[in-house]
């Protein structure tokens, strides 16, 4: 076969698969094409060439994807849902943007071969919040009437309004994503209210994609969920089973009566410690559904971490089901129970062995391996490949990345690589392997073991030499809090804010044209300082206590670290939902962690100079800047951890050298990183705080150290959180209605400084005074006046300032309402 070349004759042809792997060769890979081909000329010009599916092979391999990322490859969605939102475009606008991405995402998998491609894994905002709307149960707040949940309704229960409160927000499990926490009472009704589900697989086989269209399973929807204020005690959302079953039983049927031959229930939670109650739930949700999905092929998945004995032998007697899928990245005793504990006869494995939570290229050699041996457990026709869980937590595309040189490149794989890497495995499990794009892995995997970007002896000795000492400061907390008001002087009731301010059109552009090299750097430099400036005047205008500068030369709260510390890689276009339309872009951890220079002394200290009263120095610890990454998976994660924390024990000194007082270093994260079983939250907790005393163990006892923590579940590790030794830990408190009051309610003492927040950032609503003031004596209740502090739940970075002026006047407002108060009771 000729094929002429732009300058010179054709030398060669072959298959290459160098969109994961470009320093093997310079073809290019697009899914719609089941061929990749490299061409090299006479005069050096690389021509690439594609053959199309049909001329090759149309017969898909057993392969299956969880889930994919809803927000696009130049993040559409986020962009359409924000405009929707600011009321710059209509619902046909958004839905518009909405209904291509899917489509593009549908006919993506299907072209790269995909078998069993998911639908309904799209959302507006939260997987969790489409089944409260599918189930119509919505709290009475809200004044739903009934009838299909429209966007006004949705995105209120998501983000609240002008009038009420947004539901409650928390983390994904042990992710960073964040869902909308279902709120239900004894008496809350259920009614088929949202048909998305059946709407977007009819819309895929329009488009002649035959989807499985995957829900959060009923049970799993149910342990999410949380007990109404006024019930917590009482009532189990579990009991309301029987009321939901109902509404499953309907959208069953619709999918059936549309066409769907599979369908995909989501119960991640059959990875946690269970009650023999829970257990039970199971048993009888799917007795009870099993006649509604007879004729269904009904595949139950699990994620994010080991399927426990027990959980494993529910499973795989469950009633009506026929297939079971497996995270085997996360999951590794769950292979082994598997073959030891025998899998049932005649059933699907849907076998999760490429990684969906991070962006490292799959060591295809190795997963094909694992495949391999569990052929001869399951049998050869019953073996699905899949990914260890939603792609969501990963990248979209690695074609779109700029930013990343050739030999990390070739060492990663973001989702749309991914769905590649499965059906490639798929093939070779098959008898079809490519053996060119096997050996390209294999190289790239070698490149990374021995590269010399990767290990750093220097750093390696220094966190080895950390495992001798618990790094705890030498005084009580107590003490330094005494000699921190002696030097501070701060009034009862101090009011902070939590580090960034609003980040507005204008200083995005400053920082996007620096970057370009548009701007000079004294041009940057004077921009940030102006910026500075205006957040420090407002601050002392609304007569806030202890300041911030404001974070405007910060893209993002890890991401700005991580570019100033080597071992870090980042992306341009590597974007990853947190929540709604928030995205972020976590960098890549790709090698040894060490800080060549100061990173926030300059801009600290040129804020500290702007004004008399205490300014924080803001940094970001180490568990957080960890769990917000793509970890490095050659070595274990509290050594990476270790040298994180060991860069930031020197810019902490640097800080306090410069003559700040009080530094902030969050760990937003630390809870997130908790392991979803309990047997292990003791080694995890361990080095996670060993690794936060570390950064400042060095420092004077009248350098006070705060810590944030934000939208998670603190009560069961507030003796962990207390083992810290920070002096002041600000923490979210008021979305999810005040329980971390709760665990003082109990009798937990704490003697350092605590700041629960007054009202939530994450919400457009303004709160009052009143409201704000309500709160605070609310921890008073529970809470010593000499440690409270006053402040918002979380940063101001993705508010207005048209909503952030206000919340702050009443936030200082109710601070001085209060301390009026208690003075005059003295």
């Amino acid at each position: 076969m000729m094929i002429s070349c732009l300058r010179g004759a054709l030398l060669s042809f072959r298959p290459i698969s160098a969109l994961l792997y470009p320093q093997q060769g310079k073809g290019w890979f697009d899914p719609k094409w089941r061929s990749l081909v490299h061409v090299t000329c006479l005069h050096g010009t690389v021509k690439h060439f594609q053959f199309k599916e049909s001329l090759i092979s149309t017969s898909k391999m057993a392969s299956h994807i969880v889930g994919y990322p809803r927000m696009g490859p130049k993040r559409e969605l986020k962009f359409a849902l924000e405009s929707f939102w600011d009321k710059k475009s209509g619902a046909e606008d958004l839905e518009k943007v909405a209904t291509d991405l899917r489509a593009s995402i549908w006919k993506q998998m299907s072209e790269a071969g995909i078998k069993y491609i998911p639908s309904n894994t799209f959302s507006y905002y939260d997987q969790v919040l489409d089944t409260t709307a599918m189930l119509g149960a919505v709290p009475d707040r809200y004044s739903w009437t009934g009838g299909e949940i429209g966007h006004d309704t949705y995105f209120s229960m998501a983000r609240g309004n002008a009038i009420v409160p947004a539901m409650e927000m928390t983390k994904w499990f042990d992710t960073n994503y964040h869902f909308i926490v279902p709120e239900l009472a004894p008496e809350t009704k259920f009614s088929y209210a949202s048909h998305k589900a059946v709407s977007e697989y009819k819309e895929a086989k329009a488009l002649g994609v035959d989807t499985v269209p995957v829900l959060v399973g009923p049970v799993s929807y149910l342990l999410l969920s949380k007990a109404a204020k006024g019930v917590e005690k009482s009532f189990s959302p579990l009991s309301l089973l029987p009321g939901i079953l109902p509404i499953y039983k309907e959208v069953v049927a619709e999918l059936k009566a549309a066409g769907a031959s599979w369908i995909q229930f989501d119960e991640p939670t059959l990875v946690k410690d269970l009650a023999a109650h829970e257990l039970a739930a199971f048993s009888s949700a799917y007795a009870e559904l099993e006649p509604t999905l007879s004729g269904l092929n009904v595949l139950v998945e699990t994620y994010f971490a080991d399927v426990p004995a027990e959980s494993y032998k529910t499973l795989t007697s469950l009633s009506g089901v026929t297939a079971y899928g497996f995270d085997l990245v996360r999951g590794t005793k769950t292979l082994d129970l598997v073959k030891s504990a025998g899998f049932p006869s005649g059933k699907y494995l849907f076998a999760g062995v490429v990684d969906g939570r991070n962006i490292w290229a799959d060591d295809l050699a190795a997963s094909l391996s694992t495949l391999q041996s569990l052929e001869t457990v399951v049998g050869k026709d019953k073996l699905v490949v899949s990914t260890s869980c939603s792609l969501m937590h990963t990248a979209v595309d690695l074609v779109n990345e700029t930013k990343l040189d050739s030999e990390i490149k070739s060492w990663l794989a973001f989702a749309a690589q991914k769905v590649v890497e499965v059906d490639a495995l798929a093939k070779a499990l098959a008898g079809q392997k490519d053996e060119a794009y096997f050996a390209a892995n294999a190289a790239a995997q070698a490149s990374r073991r021995s590269s010399p970007r990767v290990n750093n002896e220097e750093v390696q000795k220094a966190a080895a030499a950390l495992k001798g000492s618990d790094h705890r400061r030498a005084t009580t907390v107590s003490s330094r809090l005494d000699a921190q008001q002696k030097k501070l002087n701060l009034p009862v009731l101090p009011t902070t804010t939590i580090g960034s301010f609003p980040q507005t059109v204008e200083l995005r552009r400053v920082r996007r044209e620096y970057k370009a090299k548009k701007v000079t750097e004294e041009e940057y430099v004077k921009a940030i300082e102006e910026e500075i400036r205006k957040v420090v005047k407002i601050q002392e205008d609304l007569d806030i206590d202890v300041l911030v500068h404001g974070e405007p030369e910060r893209n993002d709260m890890v991401e700005y670290f991580g570019e100033q510390l080597s071992g870090f890689a980042f992306t341009a276009n590597g974007w990853v939902q947190s929540y709604g339309s928030r995205c972020v872009k976590p960098p890549i951890i790709y090698g040894d962690v060490s800080r060549p220079k100061a990173m926030t002394v300059f801009w600290s200290k040129m804020a500290q100079d702007m004004t008399p009263r205490p300014m924080k120095g803001m940094l970001t610890g180490p568990v957080t800047i960890l769990n917000w990454s793509f970890v490095r998976n050659d070595q274990p994660r509290f050594e990476t951890c270790y040298q994180i924390a060991l860069a930031i024990k020197k810019e902490v000194e640097d800080l306090e050298a410069a003559g700040i007082q009080v530094i902030q270093i969050d760990e937003a994260a630390l809870r997130e990183g908790l392991p979803l079983r309990k047997s292990e939250h003791a080694f995890y907790l361990d080095w996670a705080v060993h690794s936060f005393r570390i950064t400042n163990c060095g420092v004077q006892d009248t350098t006070q150290i705060h810590t944030h923590m934000c939208y998670s579940n603190f009560n069961d590790i507030i003796l962990s959180i207390i083992n810290m030794d920070a002096d002041v830990i600000t923490i979210e408190n008021s979305r999810s209605d005040e329980k971390l009051l709760s665990v003082f309610r109990e009798g937990v003492t704490y003697g350092a400084g605590i700041g629960p927040g007054v009202y939530d950032i994450h919400s457009p609503r303004i709160p009052s005074t009143e409201e704000i003031a309500d709160r605070v004596n609310k921890m008073l209740a529970v809470l010593d006046t000499n440690i409270l502090w006053v402040n918002p739940d979380c940063g101001l970075k993705t508010r207005k300032y048209a909503e952030v002026m206000p919340a702050l006047t009443a936030m200082v407002n109710a601070a001085k309402l209060i301390r009026t108060q208690l003075a005059s009771t003295k």
